[in-house]
């Protein structure tokens, strides 16, 4: 397999590789129109390290496309900060914008019509694309990212006469091809059957590996974390849950654990079936045990009944503290912002204790 080489990253990484690699704070987004106000992202927090691949998940109008456009350049936050590669986005001029786009990030687009151009072939897509970001040697890196995707030999077919893997294969060749710090991929799977969107994914697991480059996936597709160590979840404008999974021998993914995100104003997003579940609404009660945080409802136990039963108690949840250093599965993150979470359900009568 050919070794695709990276001319002009050095200048770029030292002040990029520093830091987190993608770093938004407080991010709020709000759509005007018609006398109308949408909030598509309201304070959301999220961090990306250098190198990682992190899958973003979430149903429809959660917001993660939102965040996607700010991310990539093409929309602006309404609040709060978003850093890309050392990159302050809501301070570039057009300008820094249009080279933003063209030299730090790359792009993948669901639609193949928006990632190729039918006219040319998968050699001459890549090509033009370098052009566009100035990358000398074009025949030869165009030819070494094709090998790399394993579509070199396709490489002089149109869109049009490739697979839907073949045609994602090489759109992921064109976002690379300005040779990005940052790739950014807008459902790549969303429309491909099952056994090519495995195939997709472990192209990108590599591409991520061997390159380096962080990778951002954004999806409605759950079955996209199995591929990905770690996954948040959006709900609401805001992330919710996050998932770590740690990998077995052979590679294989051996556990996951799942975490609640606080921000930093404390607040956080109990997950949906808890919540239904436990019966929660409107307002909880709080309380402080030594070692985690008790959250029922705000309704005391019903009184007893004539025949010496109880009418169904409102069951309570708890939540784990976690110490300030929260270690993902290699133990190598400080997130201090994701509070481990446990359930303890009691009935009527005392059933014991879950784990999730």
């Amino acid at each position: 397999m050919s070794t695709v080489t990276h001319p002009g990253r050095d200048e770029r990484m030292p002040a990029a590789r520093a830091e987190a690699a993608i770093r938004c704070t407080d991010l709020v987004r709000i759509y005007s129109g018609d006398g109308v106000e949408v909030q598509a992202l309201q304070g959301l927090n999220l961090q990306v390290d250098a190198g990682e691949l992190v899958a973003i998940v979430g149903a429809s109008g959660s917001g993660k496309s939102t965040l996607l456009g700010i991310l990539s350049g093409l929309d602006k936050q309404t609040a709060g900060r978003a850093v890309v590669a050392g990159r302050e986005l809501v301070t570039m001029t057009r300008a820094q914008r249009l080279e933003y786009r063209r030299r730090v990030v790359g792009f993948i687009w669901q639609q193949t019509e928006r990632n190729l151009l039918p006219y040319l072939t998968a050699r001459q897509n890549v090509a033009m694309a370098m052009g566009l970001a100035g990358t000398p040697d074009r025949e030869r890196r165009s030819a070494e990212l094709l090998d790399l995707l394993e579509i070199g030999r396709k490489a002089d077919r149109r869109p049009s006469e490739l697979s839907g893997g073949e045609q994602q294969r090489v759109a992921i060749a064109v976002s690379l091809a300005n040779d990005p710090l940052v790739l950014l991929a807008d459902e790549p799977t969303g429309e491909l059957d099952d056994a090519t969107s495995v195939e997709v994914l472990e192209v990108m697991r590599r591409v991520n590996r061997e390159l380096g480059v962080t990778t951002l996936i954004v999806t409605h597709d759950p079955t996209v974390a199995e591929h990905v160590r770690r996954t948040v979840l959006i709900r609401d404008g805001r992330t919710s849950t996050e998932v770590f999974r740690s990998h077995g021998e052979g590679g294989e993914h051996a556990t996951a654990e799942e975490f609640t995100v606080i921000d930093r104003s404390g607040r956080l997003q109990l997950p949906a079936e808890y919540v239904s579940r436990l019966e929660l609404r409107d307002r909880v009660r709080l309380e402080l045990e030594p070692t985690y945080v008790r959250v029922s409802s705000a309704q005391r136990a019903a009184p007893e009944s004539a025949a010496g039963g109880r009418h169904a108690a409102t069951a309570p949840a708890e939540l784990s503290e976690r110490a300030e250093r929260v270690e993902g599965p290699e133990g190598v993150s400080d997130r201090s912002v994701l509070p481990e979470r446990a359930e303890r359900v009691e009935g009527p009568a005392r059933q014991g204790e879950e784990q999730p």
